[in-house]
């Protein structure tokens, strides 16, 4: 049957299985940090790394990708990509110690972010251009279903002790993603080898490396502290260099910054860049909001989520479907009006909000991911030639990275300037008890005794980050509409990537 499947199916299918364990693991490993603090008695400032190190070496690794992708061949670097990530996997599973287990989360980012942008450029290499909207639909599946699922397959090993497989869940998927891949996938090399951009090289590491990590620190230490300050400065400096050495000093630029001279990558860019405040505060916000205050165990927090992963797995091929057709302004205007009235509805919550009510609201949420996010990324690409893919793809995939950081960090710190000083020592006290495996603890909950007025108190406090916290992202989904609505496409005529694209592969 494999054979007689046309090759733009087999990359499809290659791609969705060989991301989607790199994408599930974005979220997985977040529902059991408490559990691996607690078992390698770690700090919370040591803990971090596990998040933070992925985060760095994800932000490193994907502006090398489309470079290397030119180098060594698309096919060999995407699967070795993979590879990578199944052999970090591996080591995280059998850490003995913390520190092994913070490199081995480094071994998994690298490979993700060779990986990442990738898939996406061998799916829009292969595709006609007609039907370009609609695989990347069908591929935005894996892209949100796997975030909604990471959630609750992690709480539920964490519930049953077995945080070790969080990882080792990993290593069937990857081997599968390889195996197709190796079937399925042609070798696509440039005609032209590069030289490596070292200054380019050097500076993207200290650049990007540098805001990511202060991203990641910045609502543990706050955005004045000295350290987070010079992280801060280390990585502007670093990206203005990178910025003068690609434009004006590279022969051959490790990232094409001039794609943002084209009106149409520049715009959906930023539209990107925008959407990622506005609509990953749900993902960020929800899962604090109802274990913190609601007393939701990990694995019920991921269920009262997984609508939001269900309405964006329908809405995603839809939405490409449609793309194809009309174009993206239609779009990014229902996608993002749907998300601001969302948005505003979260930024209302109270601590009886019923649980329905919220998972309706998520449905919204998802079916305007759904309409959003691959819209802005394909729309982007649209006007990148074929042989320049693995580059924009790389391009924007890194970009978007570092801004969904920078996004987090402001949005936990808005969340935490809310709270007095007896709230936060009370939530520092908390941080010292040890807590039942997938709970945690419960700051809005029936209290008698002197303990009740700080409780109420920390509750208030509490509600009322998370209600400026929804304000700031409703303002951003307010800028997506208005920069949405100034893409191309119906009413007047769309030509998708026709005069970009180079003929596919059938």
């Amino acid at each position: 049957m494999a054979e007689r499947l046309a090759y733009k199916w087999k990359v499809l299918i290659s791609v969705i299985f060989g991301l989607f364990m790199v994408i599930l693991d974005t979220t997985v490993v977040n529902v059991a940090f408490q559990t691996l603090l607690r078992e390698y008695d770690a700090t919370l400032t040591q803990a971090q790394w596990i998040i933070s190190i992925y985060v760095l070496a994800l932000g490193i690794g994907t502006p090398l990708a489309g470079f290397l992708a030119d180098r060594f061949g698309i096919k060999r670097v995407f699967l070795t990509g993979l590879a990578t990530f199944v052999t970090g996997s591996v080591i995280c599973g059998l850490s003995p110690t913390l520190w092994v287990l913070v490199g081995a989360r480094a071994l998994q980012g690298f490979g993700g972010g060779l990986s990442l942008p990738l898939g996406t450029a061998q799916l829009l290499r292969t595709f006609p251009v007609n039907e370009q909207g609609r695989a990347l639909g069908v591929f935005g599946i894996a892209l949100v279903v796997a975030p909604a699922l990471g959630p609750i397959l992690g709480g539920w090993l964490v519930d049953l002790q077995h945080w070790r497989w969080i990882f080792f869940i990993n290593v069937p998927i990857g081997i599968l993603g390889v195996t197709l891949g190796l079937r399925f996938l042609r070798e696509q090399k440039s005609e032209h080898r590069p030289a490596l951009d070292l200054p380019g090289l050097l500076t993207e590491v200290v650049g990007f490396g540098s805001v990511l990590y202060a991203a990641s620190i910045a609502e543990n230490y706050g955005w004045t502290s000295p350290t987070v300050v010079l992280w801060f400065g280390i990585g502007a400096a670093g990206l203005i260099l990178f910025v003068l050495v690609e434009l004006f000093v590279a022969e051959e630029p490790l990232l094409d910054l001039r794609l943002y001279g084209n009106p149409t990558f520049l715009l959906a860019s930023v539209i990107g860049y925008v959407s990622v405040l506005a609509l990953f505060g749900a993902e960020f916000l929800l899962p604090v909001y109802l274990q913190s205050l609601r007393g939701f165990s990990a694995l019920d927090t991921g269920l009262t989520l997984l609508p939001l992963g269900v309405a964006a797995g329908i809405a995603m091929p839809t939405a490409g479907w449609l793309y194809d057709r009309i174009g993206p302004r239609m779009l990014l205007g229902i996608g993002f009006s749907l998300l601001a009235l969302n948005t505003w509805q979260l930024s209302r919550l109270e601590v009886d909000t019923p649980i329905g009510w919220i998972a309706f609201l998520m449905v919204l949420r998802g079916t305007a991911l759904g309409m959003t996010v691959q819209t802005t990324y394909v729309t982007a690409l649209s006007v990148v030639p074929a042989p320049m893919l693995p580059r924009g793809s790389s391009l924007v995939n890194g970009t978007r990275q570092v801004m969904q950081s920078l996004g987090v960090a402001l949005l936990a710190t808005v969340l935490a300037s809310t709270l007095s000083p007896e709230t936060r020592a009370l939530q520092r006290q908390t941080e010292r008890v040890p807590v039942p495996a997938g709970h945690t603890f419960v700051v809005c909950a029936p209290e008698a005794g002197p303990a009740a007025a700080i409780l109420n108190q920390a509750c208030v406090e509490n509600i009322r980050g998370f209600e400026r916290a929804y304000r700031l992202t409703f303002y951003a989904a307010l800028l997506a509409i208005l920069l949405g609505l100034l893409m191309p496409g119906w009413p007047r005529e769309w030509h998708g990537r026709r005069a970009a694209a180079a003929p596919a592969e059938g």
